[in-house]
């Protein structure tokens, strides 16, 4: 009876050892997979933590693949905008030379001769110059490692590299730019440090030859304009006299091929150049605002930013890069004597802009500007 009593009491032991080592086990397990959900949580924010993030950061990363698809896009349709800058450009010359040039050439007095023969030549030659130096020159690169002399203001989360004041990176170029304004289909090139001048000069002469062409073909453009207006009736006429034809009716006269194509191409030459001259006219009036500032287009959205941070904090924004509207045109054009109005603005010139876009020191012409306030 004992023995019997006694297994059964070391059977109901072991059953009970047995009961908690799993309760152990099962509390060792779910304290296990807790462990590792939380560890598994703690790396994925890790990898997606941001400091800086907010509504504005989640809107970039939904647009990213529409970004991706305008950057590719743009890239390849850069070399296509070009062409068909350059073929418009050479077509509204052609016009010129081919009509215009004949009719000035019989009907104008020598003296408005000289003054179309000199003007139109030296505006078309600052045109050509300049749209050729701003397609081919290099907007100007930071170098990957910057030397010790040389401050970086950050580093570029897509180069992985420094980046000096005034840079920025290019999505569609895939680098950094130094003073970087905008990337310009039309040219196929950033504007940048080196050809930002050449752009804006591009965009000052251009629309100059725009507006007098536009001027000086208004009278001719109306009368072309009458002229296709008749052609067209003329055309209904003889359409009507050729279904009722008869013995008695003449069928009215024609415009020869020439003529039509003389008419046609005034008209197109004059809207043209109207339309250049009112888009291009109006983004030059922007950027020459920009540059009055002494900012870029970007600049000027971080200018802006800043602005109003400071304002709630009771303070003024003052742009270090701006030296007074004469001064920044003068950095901006590059003009250090009196001289270099003429032969560095009104004049083909290929000389650099002041300084390497790495660092930004005052120019030599705006300390001289400036006159102490105490003399000793």
């Amino acid at each position: 009876m004992r023995s019997r009593q006694r297994m059964y009491s070391a059977v109901m032991r072991f059953f009970l050892k047995c009961l908690r080592i799993g309760q152990r086990r099962r509390f060792w397990l779910t304290k296990h997979v807790g462990q590792l959900w939380l560890y598994g949580r703690l790396c994925l924010r890790s990898l997606v933590y941001n400091s800086f993030a907010n509504g504005d950061t989640a809107l970039d990363a939904l647009f990213e693949p529409i970004y991706w698809l305008v950057d590719h896009v743009t890239r390849w349709f850069g070399v296509v905008f070009v062409a068909l800058v350059i073929t418009l450009t050479s077509s509204v010359v052609v016009i010129v030379y081919v009509c215009l040039l004949p009719l000035v050439l019989q009907t104008y007095p020598l003296l408005w001769i000289f003054w179309h023969f000199i003007y139109g030549h030296w505006n078309l030659v600052m045109i050509v110059f300049h749209y050729y130096m701003a397609i081919t020159t290099q907007p100007g690169f930071p170098p990957q490692q910057l030397k010790s002399d040389v401050a970086a203001v950050s580093i570029c989360r897509k180069c992985i590299a420094p980046k000096p004041a005034r840079t920025h990176h290019c999505s569609i170029c895939n680098r950094c730019v130094l003073k970087m304004d905008h990337h310009c289909p039309w040219l196929n090139n950033c504007v940048g440090h080196f050809n930002h001048r050449y752009f804006f000069s591009f965009m000052l002469f251009m629309t100059m030859g725009c507006i007098y062409s536009s001027v000086s073909g208004w009278d001719l453009f109306w009368e072309a304009y009458a002229a296709i207006e008749k052609m067209k009736l003329l055309d209904k006429g003889r359409l009507h006299v050729t279904a009722n034809q008869t013995y008695s009716q003449t069928p009215p006269p024609t415009f020869s091929f020439r003529q039509r194509a003389f008419h046609k191409s005034i008209v197109y030459a004059w809207v043209l150049c109207s339309s250049v001259a009112l888009a291009l006219g109006a983004l030059m009036l922007w950027h020459s605002v920009l540059i009055t500032r002494g900012e870029t287009s970007i600049e000027r959205h971080i200018n802006r930013k800043e602005r109003k941070r400071l304002r709630l904090k009771g303070k003024v924004f003052q742009n270090p890069y701006n030296y007074g509207p004469l001064g920044n045109w003068k950095v901006f054009l590059g003009v250090e004597t009196q001289r270099h109005w003429v032969t560095r603005v009104l004049l083909p010139s290929t000389h650099t802009p002041y300084g390497s876009g790495l660092s930004w020191d005052t120019p030599p012409c705006i300390v001289e500007q400036k006159t102490p306030l105490l003399t000793i």
